[in-house]
């Protein structure tokens, strides 16, 4: 008898490795972590391999677990592929969304929400991700619909708005600006790195973190200064000082994979007048 791998669970697995642990895979594809870990354990049981081992806390994937990957993308694509062909327009799911972390904590749960009214027999993938990463996601064919930033003369820019120093202005006295930042690779880690070092402003980087609530924290706290939006982080004090020199602007952008389904085709719809208005 041939083994049948279940696409729910080559999901699972894809999802995974595309986040590194099991936490915010659980996150994407709406299981628990000991959900998750059942499932894994069943894929093995049934490729008769082990397919992850730790590095600490890290899942890293074995040499079995690297090629049953690069199929179980290959799987998944091909199953979405006939599932949309054969329903001919009707809902044929998962709709697959990827946002940066600022719009995700501002307009993520309106969106799923209206989403939801309009299908409610959908089920809904949500990864949070930078730009780049999203676009190579959604190159993949991997997600349906991604919100991002690009340079501010993007062709396919729905908003554009100015960068702005945030943090306590009493940091702008001292010798060497303290900066809290987002790891690479960030647009406004950049934008805010060069635009001091063009005005010859020493600085240090006193906060680093991958997470946009930690970060909010910090400069809340006084650790650091650093460059996001007025649209997005508008509780956060605001450092405007002559000290300080000029920041870009910056284009919020979405961006849709072909053949979508009706329901992917909302969600765009949907995903593209919400950012519209911010």
């Amino acid at each position: 008898m041939p083994v049948n791998l279940p696409t729910n669970i080559l999901r699972s697995f894809v999802s995974i490795v595309d986040t590194g642990s099991m936490l915010q895979a659980s996150e994407q594809v709406f299981l628990t972590q000991s959900a998750l870990s059942l499932q894994i354990k069943r894929l093995e049981e049934l490729v008769q391999q082990s397919l992850f081992h730790r590095e600490g806390r890290r899942l890293v994937l074995t040499q079995p677990g690297a090629v049953l990957l690069d199929y179980a993308r290959r799987v998944l694509n091909l199953h979405d592929e006939a599932v949309a062909a054969v329903t001919a327009g009707k809902f044929a799911g998962p709709a697959r969304v990827g946002m940066v972390q600022d719009f995700a904590e501002t307009m993520l749960t309106g969106l799923l929400a209206q989403f939801a009214e309009l299908h409610p027999e959908a089920e809904i993938l949500a990864r949070v991700a930078g730009t780049a990463e999203l676009q190579e996601l959604l190159g993949r064919r991997e997600l349906d619909v991604i919100v991002g930033f690009a340079a501010a003369n993007a062709a396919d820019a729905l908003a554009v708005t100015p960068m702005a120093w945030f943090g306590a202005t009493d940091l702008l006295d001292r010798e060497v600006l303290p900066l809290a930042v987002l790891e690479s690779p960030c647009r406004f880690r950049e934008a805010a790195m060069h635009a001091l070092e063009d005005a010859g402003v020493r600085y240090r980087i006193a906060v680093e973190t991958p997470n946009l609530s930690t970060l909010r924290a910090a400069v809340h706290a006084g650790l650091g200064v650093t460059c996001r939006t007025h649209l997005f982080l508008s509780d956060l004090p605001t450092a405007e000082d002559a000290r300080l020199p000029p920041l870009p602007k910056v284009a919020c952008i979405v961006q849709s994979g072909e053949l979508l389904d009706d329901a992917c085709t909302r969600l765009a719809t949907l995903t593209r007048a919400l950012v519209a208005e911010r």
